[in-house]
């Protein structure tokens, strides 16, 4: 089943909400491949999508600079998931820090603000990764953390989750993770769990942005 929201003005926490209580009503527990960007951000998600799903968090994200952050942020996911309560099992893959992907879908791109086209091409990738890793494992759903920010597009992210849903067969879990404070409890989540915060979000261009903005000041 692939999930359709094509409207723009779409609300995705109710298309979500009804998913949910659906799931209730039938008593059953699916399995969701959740692309996870870092252990911030999957926070809240865990909570809230455990009650739900058997979660595996796949770590993909050949965006990340410099290379010492992969590691780094692998390192806090897989303590997260090891120390939260969860009601549902959650389990973790690493998939490849290759950044040459990255650079090459990037290209062109670099001197774009973040939030724009460059962006998006790197949600596509990652999500691309994340769909073939959920059709070849025989997963329920498969979806993303990237909603929760509020930096981020969530129905550019929607729009290419269901795209690549339609091409591989398996279904995209529609989201906006941001809404309902969640944003906001993830931030009290990271404090609770001492995680590490990054304050850019993670490609070589927005570490940039970031210094540029402090010079400013």
């Amino acid at each position: 089943m692939v999930m359709q929201s094509q409207n723009q003005n779409v609300n995705y926490q109710k298309e979500l909400d009804k998913l949910l209580e659906r799931l209730r009503e039938e008593q059953r527990v699916p399995r969701l491949l959740l692309h996870s960007c870092c252990a911030p951000c999957s926070s809240y998600v865990l909570e809230y999508l455990s009650q739900y799903f058997e979660i595996t968090v796949y770590y993909y994200n050949p965006n990340l600079y410099p290379d010492t952050e992969f590691a780094k942020r692998s390192k806090e996911q897989q303590r997260l998931i090891g120390e939260m309560e969860v009601r549902h099992p959650v389990s973790f893959v690493e998939g490849a820090f290759d950044k040459e992907r990255f650079y090459q879908a990037a290209s062109g791109l670099e001197e774009v603000p973040e939030g724009g086209e460059r962006c998006f091409r790197c949600y596509e990738l990652r999500l691309s990764e994340a769909a073939k890793l959920a059709r070849e494992g025989g997963f329920d759903y498969f979806t993303t953390t990237l909603s929760i920010s509020p930096l981020k597009n969530a129905r550019k992210l929607n729009e290419i989750g269901e795209k690549l849903a339609a091409e591989h067969g398996v279904a995209y879990l529609v989201s906006d993770f941001k809404k309902r404070d969640g944003y906001r409890r993830s931030v009290e989540l990271s404090k609770e769990y001492g995680l590490y915060r990054q304050d850019y979000c993670g490609c070589e261009f927005s570490w940039r942005e970031r210094d540029g903005r402090a010079k400013e000041r």
